[in-house]
């Protein structure tokens, strides 16, 4: 197991995906409870934060070679549990939500399982796709408007929504043929 050592686990990279991890409860608590405008503005805050951490780990890992195999793991599991408290601290806010948080469901379970038959096999997807890069951002931006302002009117929220499900499936669609032609490679 000597791709796991012990200075590995506190990579600055590693350390940044820690925090963001730490501040799912947070925010959560914070735009549960939100009773004012600033209460979700602070949340947003959060978001925005993560979301900048999350491109900082990768910038930092990549340019002073601080890649780790505990970081290839942790940093997409602390992806998708801040996105999955923000569309689930959402879904009670906005009436069309839960088709994103569908969505979100399968596109995250059917990949999942299609790394677990990969690496069954001996491979793996190394690293995120540039679509699913840019879906993330998307992801970001979107929710962090909704987050931030509560008010907006609905046919404001329904686009950010659907330009946030737009992303979320084209990334969903081009991972599956990314999965589809990975599995072929190995039954062959």
């Amino acid at each position: 197991m000597s791709s796991y050592n012990r200075r590995d686990w506190f990579t600055i990279p590693n350390i940044l995906s820690y925090i963001r991890i730490l501040l799912v409860p947070v925010f959560i608590f914070i735009y549960l409870n939100a009773t004012e405008t600033k209460h979700f503005q602070y949340a947003a805050l959060i978001v925005v934060f993560s979301g900048l951490t999350d491109l900082l780990d990768g910038w930092i890992a990549r340019k002073y070679n601080q890649i780790t195999e505990i970081g290839k793991l942790l940093d997409p599991i602390a992806d998708k549990i801040t996105q999955a408290a923000i569309i689930f601290c959402l879904i009670f806010r906005y009436d069309y939500m839960w088709l994103l948080v569908l969505l979100f469901v399968v596109k995250e379970l059917t990949m999942g399982i299609c790394n677990v038959v990969l690496f069954k096999k001996g491979k793996k997807l190394d690293g995120a796709k540039w679509f699913g890069k840019i879906s993330t951002a998307v992801f970001y931006g979107c929710m962090t408007g909704l987050v931030a302002f509560p008010m907006i009117s609905d046919g404001t929220a329904t686009l950010l929504m659907s330009v946030t499900g737009f992303f979320l499936f084209l990334s969903f669609i081009l991972y599956a043929k990314v999965f589809t032609e990975m599995l072929r490679s190995v039954k062959k």
